[in-house]
């Protein structure tokens, strides 16, 4: 069974609510050259690790450049019983959308 998804406008508005626990899975150099505001760094390779850094109590939007491998960790997080949403076309939709973005690494 799959994930569900959500389109990066359904995304945005849960992101301007300020409670949106959204996770990038994309590599360190992808998130520095541009990636939603406020976003959790936790690249693909590092979930299984840092799984506990991740927030059981509400939904968590997972993020990559285009949607294939947030598709894939969306599906394991699902099976470890989390609520979660894959976020279709990615960071790279999210910015032909117009919406917000930063650059360089978290603080």
């Amino acid at each position: 069974m799959s994930a569900a998804e959500v389109t990066v406008d359904e995304l945005a508005a849960q992101w301007k609510s300020g409670d949106a626990a959204i996770v990038d899975v994309r590599e360190p150099g992808e998130y520095v050259e541009a990636h939603i505001p406020g976003v959790q760094l936790i690249p693909m390779g590092s979930v299984i690790e840092q799984i506990d850094d991740l927030p059981r109590d509400r939904t968590v939007y997972v993020v990559c450049a285009v949607g294939g491998r947030s598709a894939q960790v969306a599906d394991y997080l699902d099976a470890q019983g989390y609520d979660v949403r894959n976020v279709a076309g990615g960071t790279n939709a999210w910015v032909r959308a117009g919406h917000p973005v930063e650059t360089g690494l978290p603080e």
